[in-house]
Parts: structure tokens; C-alpha cells; sequence
């Protein structure tokens, strides 16, 4: 069963990266087969794309962005959540939990309203703080349940040694609780960068553009070359695919933390 989802998942991603490798004819014929001959400069012409770069970087600023943001005020959050008792705290966190359930969709209509009349159209923050605002319910959640672990003894003991609450916070917890900062921070960036609609509705200026919308525009410009358009979705893919790789070991361990007593 292993064997037979590792073929679904990598399957198509080699069948992309062949693709590239190939030209429209080759594809038809043999889809596939391995390229006869290698086509290179499909990945070539991508790469010396001065609109490519200037893609990847508009993504990669709004996802580290969005990622330090979202890590750090909820894990700021989830710290007063989880360690303090105070009336209506449990109210507030359902507030974040029912985020959950509200649809992105559903939003997008006030949204280009509200960004519109305080000048946020065509500028980053336009997607950085509206993805800020969805991906913290998850955050909070999922650091919640860690911080929630963490013994008293552990606190009361950076305490005595003269740690203030934002000592232990950012000193002791904040260490302790990598694994957690690690899953949360794949999430956001990963949503991130997969983020298309957002996107489509906040910039109109195609200097702003996300990688999303140039496959768009890339697949509409090269709708009958089909290899070229295969070797810029593997292009696009691989900085999302390479941040997951470093921090795939400290996934699961973060989705479960919290979950157990220990």
C-alpha cells in the first residue's frame, strides 16, 4: 500500500519533470517514455526569465512574511492562551477555532473592499495580512496544545532564576517548542505559496505577481507548447518542495505535540 501511494504521489511529479525535458511532439507520441532527445532549454529559457525571478521573489517575500507573522504572534498568543487564566478565555480561543470554519471564499468580497479603501490594492500586505489573519486559528491551536504541556515546574524554575514571563517565554518556551514552530511555519508558507486567488484579486500590477499567477499567465502565453509550460510548474514547485524537505522531520513530531501527556 506504501509502495502503491508513493507511485501516486511521485508519479505525476516525474512524469512533470520528463515533460520539461521534452518538446510538444514528444509528448504526444511518447508521453511516457524518456525524452528522445533531451530538451533542456525548456528549464533554460524559464530560468533566464527575468519575470520568473521577479516571481519567485514577490512569493518568497510574502511567505516569509506571512510565515515570521504568523509564527510569532501565535505563538505570543497561544503562550496567553495556554498558560493564563483569565474570564473569557476560553470564548476568545473558540474565536480562533471557528476561523477554522469559515470559508476563505466567503471573504474574499469585504476583503477587496476593506484593502481597497485604506490603499492596500497592488501592495503586499494587501495578501501578506488577510493570509496572516487565516492561517492563525491552525497556529493557535496546534502551539496551544504544546505550550499546554510544558510542566509548571518548568516555569517556576526559570523564575527562581530570575526569568521574567517574557524571559521564560522567549528563552525556555520558545526553544522547547521548535518542533511545533517548525509544523505551524510549513503550513503558513506552503499556503503561501500556493495561494492563487488572493493574489488574482489584490494585484493588478503584474510586477506583484505570485508564481500562481504566472503559471497562469505562462500556460496562457505557451498554451500550445505544453513541455515549456511543464518545466515552469516544476520551476515554481521546487522552492515549496526543497522547505519542506528541510523541516519534513519536524512535522509530525509538531502535528502530535501536545496531544500526549509527557
Amino acid at each position: 500500500m506504501a509502495l502503491g501511494l508513493a507511485v501516486l504521489i511521485v508519479g505525476p511529479l516525474l512524469f512533470a519533470v520528463l515533460g520539461g525535458f521534452k518538446d510538444s511532439a514528444q509528448l504526444s507520441q511518447n508521453p511516457f517514455g524518456l525524452p528522445s532527445p533531451w530538451r533542456p532549454e525548456n528549464y533554460g529559457d524559464v530560468l533566464a526569465s527575468d519575470t520568473f525571478w521577479r516571481q519567485v521573489f514577490n512569493s518568497m517575500l510574502i511567505g516569509v512574511v506571512t510565515t515570521v507573522l504568523v509564527a510569532g504572534l501565535g505563538a505570543m498568543a497561544s503562550f496567553v492562551f495556554a498558560r493564563y487564566a483569565f474570564r473569557g478565555r476560553e470564548a476568545f480561543f473558540m474565536l480562533f477555532t471557528v476561523g477554522l470554519m469559515f470559508p476563505f471564499a466567503a471573504a474574499i468580497l469585504p476583503l477587496f473592499v476593506l484593502l481597497r479603501s485604506i490603499g492596500l490594492l497592488d501592495n503586499y500586505l494587501g495578501v501578506i495580512l488577510p493570509q496572516v489573519a487565516f492561517g492563525l486559528p491552525i497556529t493557535i491551536i496546534i502551539l496551544r496544545g504544546f505550550f499546554r504541556e510544558i510542566p509548571r515546574e518548568v516555569e517556576e524554575a526559570a523564575i527562581l532564576d530570575g526569568c521574567s514571563p517574557f524571559g521564560f517565554f522567549f528563552k525556555v518556551l520558545l526553544p522547547m517548542a521548535r518542533p511545533a514552530l517548525a509544523t505551524v511555519s510549513v503550513l503558513a508558507i506552503v499556503a503561501s505559496w500556493n495561494n492563487f486567488f488572493l493574489p488574482l484579486v489584490m494585484f493588478t500590477d503584474p510586477s506583484l505577481w505570485t508564481l500562481p499567477l504566472g503559471v497562469q499567465q505562462f500556460q496562457g502565453q505557451y498554451a500550445s507548447d505544453t513541455a515549456r509550460v511543464m518545466a515552469y510548474l516544476v520551476l515554481a514547485m521546487l522552492p515549496a518542495l526543497a522547505f519542506y524537505a528541510v523541516a519534513e522531520r519536524h512535522l509530525a513530531g509538531g502535528l502530535t505535540a501536545g496531544a500526549t501527556k509527557g
